[in-house]
């Protein structure tokens, strides 16, 4: 392991630990040049890379931050790189989205903890299945802050979300960070997903964020589980 990597790896263990709270500044670079005997090069390479994990923001002229995020909904980081929406993630197939819902509303004060925004605020509110080769593959309830994510219309929603965030707003989606669980479904969620007989859903719920350390959505994704397989890489 290069000593960046083991710089990072330690810091992500005091954050981890709880040392480091979120919201909470880490030291300075010429503080963790000190403290592990090396050159401010290593140390950049160090926190660049807890930034692609996710866990870390840089905010010129103040510093570097943990990232202000519940403890639920850090059990699994996603990497720059690995995070991507389902337009992405499915290129080649066949894909179609049904807009079950599209209002704009207040939030409630956990979505809003989650979002960094105010009760008062509006976000879009949005329901949508997501088909693949023809059959349904999941269902995802997505609420984003308007403030930050302009301009969706329904034909954003039929398409892709993440395509008018990076090409028409012009913004860089760095990181989520996810959570797994299984569920039975709604009856409503068996209709959309043609679901026959007893089949439990798998919950992918995220908060996901721009690489200026904004969280930009939260969202709950219900997958069909005898057609969808989720692949995780653990480092050591």
């Amino acid at each position: 392991m290069n000593k960046y990597e083991e710089i990072a790896r330690d810091i992500y263990n005091d954050i981890a630990s709880g040392k480091y709270e979120p919201g909470s500044q880490l030291a300075l670079e010429k503080e963790m040049c000190a403290q592990y005997g090396v050159s401010r090069i290593t140390v950049k390479r160090a926190v660049d890379e807890l930034v692609k994990q996710g866990l870390v923001v840089k905010r010129r002229g103040s510093g570097t931050f943990v990232k202000g995020v519940q403890e639920e909904d850090v059990e699994n980081v996603g990497m720059c790189g690995q995070f991507q929406g389902f337009s992405k993630n499915n290129e080649g197939h066949d894909m179609r989205t049904e807009v079950k819902r599209f209002e704009i509303i207040h939030p409630t004060e956990k979505i809003a903890e989650k979002l960094k925004i105010g009760v008062d605020d509006f976000v879009y509110d949005i329901v949508r299945v997501r088909f693949l080769d023809g059959k349904p593959s999941n269902v995802e309830y997505t609420q984003m802050p308007i403030e930050v994510i302009p301009g969706v219309k329904m034909d954003v929603l039929e398409n892709s979300i993440y395509n008018h965030i990076e090409n028409v707003l012009k913004l860089q989606i760095q990181s989520a960070h996810r959570t797994v669980s299984a569920d039975m479904p709604t009856e409503e969620e068996k209709q959309w997903l043609q679901i026959e007989g007893v089949m439990p859903v798998l919950q992918v719920a995220q908060v996901a964020f721009l690489s200026d350390g904004r969280p930009f959505e939260y969202s709950k994704s219900r997958h069909r589980a005898d057609t969808n397989v989720f692949r995780a890489v653990s480092i050591h």
